[in-house]
């Protein structure tokens, strides 16, 4: 018998994928909790019936929010990640020479342990540690009002803007991000896909833009994620993305990331960047 998981992508949209194996399946103290091993996607965690990453295409949202944002600063040296349970962030963060100190401060320690068990590709820092990265289980949005002034790059990878990260997205939450950034700090959140979130990359880019003095929506392809197109914002107080002198920037082996992207995924096709001036 054939067995098959569906994440509904919005009322009239669904994608249903083919599963060899159940892996675990449970519920934590925030969300529905699996994992499992797909025919195309190879092992998937997904949460709230949400699939939030899977080991045949991580890497690409990953490098993508790890490696624009922490090149538009030139000297990262205090990251803040936010979510990010599976590690694959912090991976890609800790590859950057520049980078003193990686805090990650995740909600749910059930994604945790089930990404340190069952997807040790994406999980190696957390299964075998570094000396510049520490982990906190916490509310991100009750850490980010205790920090002040305190990061040159905050990234949000959190989930979609329902159930425990739906605090994530409010107004109230990027003034405190504003607040726990140095005086030239940026950050970076994932904002959804262009064509099936309109409204909420519409909204989300007008907060950051009315928040911040640089704003800019950047995308990646990533097949897993609805409409295998994916935006990216990014708020910062002084740097601007397209002012990276990209023939300076080291050499860091990647599968998707590369100097030329640094730049390009900032063009936009004009139904994306119509979003910024709506």
């Amino acid at each position: 018998m054939e067995i098959w998981v569906t994440e509904e992508q919005t009322k009239d949209a669904r994608l249903s994928l083919r599963i060899k194996e159940t892996l675990y399946t449970g519920k934590s103290d925030f969300q529905d909790v699996a994992v499992v091993e797909s025919e195309q996607y190879g092992r998937m965690l997904i949460l709230d019936g949400v699939f939030q990453t899977s080991t045949s295409d991580e890497f690409i949202y990953h490098e993508m929010i790890a490696h624009v944002p922490l090149f538009i600063h030139p000297q990262p040296k205090n990251v803040l990640i936010i979510g990010g349970g599976d590690g694959g962030t912090a991976r890609e963060v800790l590859r950057h020479e520049a980078v003193e100190k990686v805090e990650m401060v995740e909600i749910d320690g059930l994604v945790v342990e089930l990404s340190k068990k069952y997807l040790p590709t994406i999980s190696t820092v957390l299964n075998a540690g570094h000396p510049k990265f520490t982990l906190k289980i916490d509310d991100g949005i009750k850490h980010m009002k205790n920090a002040q002034n305190k990061y040159d790059v905050i990234i949000i990878d959190c989930s979609d803007p329902v159930g425990p990260g739906q605090g994530l997205f409010k107004p109230e939450f990027y003034q405190d991000v504003y607040a726990a950034l140095k005086e030239d700090g940026l950050f970076v959140q994932q904002t959804e896909s262009p064509f099936l979130h309109r409204e909420l990359i519409k909204y989300l880019y007008k907060e950051i833009s009315n928040l911040f003095p640089v704003a800019e929506i950047y995308t990646a392809n990533i097949p897993l994620y609805p409409s295998g197109y994916h935006c990216f914002t990014v708020g910062s107080k002084k740097y601007h993305p397209l002012a990276v002198d990209t023939e300076k920037l080291p050499q860091i082996a990647t599968r998707y990331y590369n100097r030329e992207i640094q730049k390009s995924c900032f063009a936009l096709p004009g139904v994306v960047a119509e979003l910024k001036n709506s």
